[in-house]
């Protein structure tokens, strides 16, 4: 995958964020995805929850902390492949701290970012509380604790509104539209490949 400007990253992440996961997209192809590509991809997404602010502090947290721990198994481990057939042989699948455990994380924070642009493009309201209430019960609270639910759901009040997300991405109504239904198409075929992954392995994904 070709480098970014550091400035366009920073300027319109959008941007960035849809053309690295049709990048990935496009390699993933021949059905295998190198370790160290995807982590440069997702490590694009972390922008947009920070831009989120305090209601998915705790989201940005656990996804950069999982996403770092997948950079350091690439270093062994070159394929998302490697890492669940790495994880199997020792039956480490599910354990804290694993690189399966943080693929399925990241993999997670990935779909939320994918469930909010959905919820985004259904309607044209100012207010998010909506929007990242039913994104965040779709993808993420079935496997948060009471505590951290309770948590994400109180931070909600404090979300920006629409108009103050889209200048924080520097983008327009019209602009930011576009970017989004290019990623949800990018990325929709890699969450789907991260599944199977697991469920070819006869690994549920119910956690």
């Amino acid at each position: 995958m070709p480098e970014m400007d550091e400035r366009v990253v920073m300027q319109q992440p959008l941007s960035a964020i849809a053309e690295a996961f049709e990048e990935l997209s496009k390699r993933n192809d021949a059905h295998s995805i190198r370790l160290d590509t995807f982590c440069e991809a997702a490590s694009l997404v972390s922008v947009l929850f920070r831009c989120l602010g305090l209601a998915f502090k705790f989201a940005e947290l656990e996804y950069v902390a999982k996403l770092h721990g997948l950079l350091e198994a690439s270093k062994t481990c070159p394929t998302l492949q490697d890492i669940l057939n790495l994880d199997v042989a020792s039956d480490t699948v599910k354990t804290s701290g694993s690189s399966s455990r943080n693929l399925r994380r990241v993999r997670q924070g990935l779909d939320l970012v994918r469930a909010i642009f959905e919820q985004l493009l259904s309607t044209d309201d100012n207010s998010l509380k909506e929007v990242a209430t039913v994104a965040y019960g779709q993808v993420c609270a079935p496997y948060h604790t009471w505590a951290v639910r309770t948590a994400v759901y109180a931070g909600m009040y404090t979300l920006p509104t629409r108009d103050q997300l889209l200048m924080k991405l520097n983008e327009t109504e019209q602009s930011a539209e576009k970017k989004m239904r290019r990623y949800i198409a990018a990325s929709l075929p890699i969450i789907e490949y991260i599944d199977k992954l697991y469920l070819s392995r006869n690994i549920t994904l119910d956690w």
